[in-house]
């Protein structure tokens, strides 16, 4: 039988989702954890591959599995897995559905705060003091969903059979103090770093080292810098992922960066 895992994981210890010999990823240790619970060897396929330290707070995997009636596999997968990985949901699923494939849109919200707080550092970007132009930075995010070329906005763009993204949503929140900034953006798919990049971009308008003009203008070339800088990747989090078949709501309630409620974050108007 074919499962859906829903899962939410924070990326700080781990050197991203896809497992590679000689480091730590989240998904050897969940086969390694799914393995043990039912006693056999379990491969799993990602809904997609978070980077070193970028977190999860909606995630899919699925799992071709036999469980026996007598296990309850989500209270012993969530009491054998690290305090930093949890799973929220096991769903049975008709056919052969795949978790990256048959995905249809992805979600991503990157955190930032610009003061000291050790109850941020591993959750959210620190950018010390920064002094941001939030309108301008509104201004070039809503650029985004104007162009789909992303050439420019990720690391090795030749790898790619084409580097065509359609970003359906770019927005930009910030709290009262205006202390903390939240970008959130969604698109049917995203390239290496494309996100961190952007992030980056959106920061040196936002602190007057890039003008509007040229942010537009690495859309409009598609030329990639010599030098490309992505933003921390703490600050990152995938936060929903849907399907044809299935669109749950993210468990935002896990997660104390995303603030005590939607209402926390005001989005930044021109």
């Amino acid at each position: 039988m074919r499962y859906f895992f829903h899962i939410g994981y924070h990326g700080q210890a781990y050197s991203g989702w896809q497992k590679l010999p000689g480091i730590i990823s989240i998904q050897e240790v969940l086969e390694t954890t799914l393995s043990r619970v039912l006693k056999a060897p379990i491969t799993i396929n990602g809904c997609g591959r978070t980077d070193a330290q970028v977190h999860a707070s909606q995630f899919f995997f699925h799992a071709d599995l036999t469980v026996p009636e007598d296990v309850d596999l989500l209270f012993r997968l969530n009491k054998g897995l690290p305090s930093d990985i949890a799973i929220f949901d096991i769903l049975p699923v008709e056919g052969t559905p795949h978790a990256r494939l048959d995905a249809i849109q992805r979600s991503y919200d990157y955190f930032i705060h610009t003061y000291k707080d050790p109850f941020l550092h591993s959750g959210s970007a620190l950018y010390l003091g920064k002094r941001l132009d939030l309108q301008l930075m509104k201004r070039a995010a809503a650029l985004l969903t104007q162009y789909n070329d992303y050439r420019a906005f990720c690391v090795s763009p030749d790898k790619y059979r084409t580097t065509i993204c359609t970003v359906s949503r770019a927005q930009l929140f910030t709290n009262e103090a205006g202390d903390r900034v939240r970008f959130h953006i969604s698109a049917n798919r995203f390239l290496g770093k494309m996100i961190r990049i952007i992030m980056h971009r959106l920061l040196q308008v936002g602190d007057g080292s890039m003008s509007l003009h040229e942010f537009e203008q690495y859309l409009i070339d598609r030329v990639p810098p010599k030098t490309i800088r992505p933003a921390y990747p703490q600050g990152l989090y995938l936060s929903r992922v849907v399907y044809p078949f299935l669109d749950l709501p993210r468990r935002t309630e896990f997660s104390t960066v995303f603030g005590p409620s939607e209402s926390y974050w005001r989005e930044v108007l021109l």
